[in-house]
């Protein structure tokens, strides 16, 4: 038992402190070397999360393979912003996503690089050749261009497709279906007449929700 007193106010001084978060020495390491590319640092729920500005992405990718023993890239998905809370009108509206691997050290970390509708984004392929098809698929989905990329074509829709379907603008029944010609005995499209419905309500209505 100590002389001091623990007063109400100094719990309240320790609760309320802010610590600065102990990050892995990786993403320290990581942030030491790019300095101001690194845009934020943040505890996702498997893994820490870095945003970095978009033009260092493919320098930090060769840094976390060949200095931190990053050897896969998982996944890379786009996500549009557009639609989400208190995201501002200004601001890009796409995040890329990439999830790395560690197989050696058994670890994991999240990039993302933010970018707008006109804006490119360099590819990795350089780093990880099979970043090849998961840009493609970001690109088909979001309209997200990829520079440098040795193929961006389409991957997931028809050749001839008009639009990005992971777009909140995108109508879920989509703009165009396609069918079978007997007469030209070839795959044609035709204006989608299916009208959009929401079956499910996106939130529930205000009061109890029973």
């Amino acid at each position: 038992m100590t002389d001091e007193t623990v007063t109400e106010d100094k719990l309240h001084d320790d609760i309320s402190a802010v610590h600065e978060p102990a990050w892995p020495a990786d993403v320290t390491a990581l942030q030491a070397k790019f300095g101001d590319d690194v845009q934020e640092i943040e505890q996702g729920l498997d893994c820490v999360c870095v945003t970095l500005a978009r033009g260092a992405i493919v320098e930090a990718c060769h840094y976390l393979k060949d200095t931190q023993a990053y050897e896969q890239v998982m996944d890379i998905c786009g996500v549009d912003m557009s639609d989400y809370p208190g995201h501002a009108a200004e601001a890009p509206r796409f995040e890329v996503v990439y999830h790395l691997l560690s197989v050696s050290e058994n670890k994991r970390l999240r990039l993302k690089v933010l970018a707008g509708e006109r804006d490119l984004v360099d590819s990795v392929t350089e780093v990880w050749p099979t970043a090849n098809w998961y840009e493609r698929e970001v690109f088909d989905l979001y309209g997200v261009i990829f520079n440098h990329h040795p193929d961006l074509r389409r991957i997931l829709t028809d050749y001839g497709f008009e639009g990005y379907p992971l777009r909140k603008d995108f109508p879920l029944t989509g703009r165009v279906e396609m069918f079978f010609d007997e007469a030209q005995w070839r795959c044609v499209y035709r204006p989608n007449k299916v009208e959009n419905r929401e079956l499910v309500q996106k939130s529930w209505p205000e009061g109890e929700r029973g």
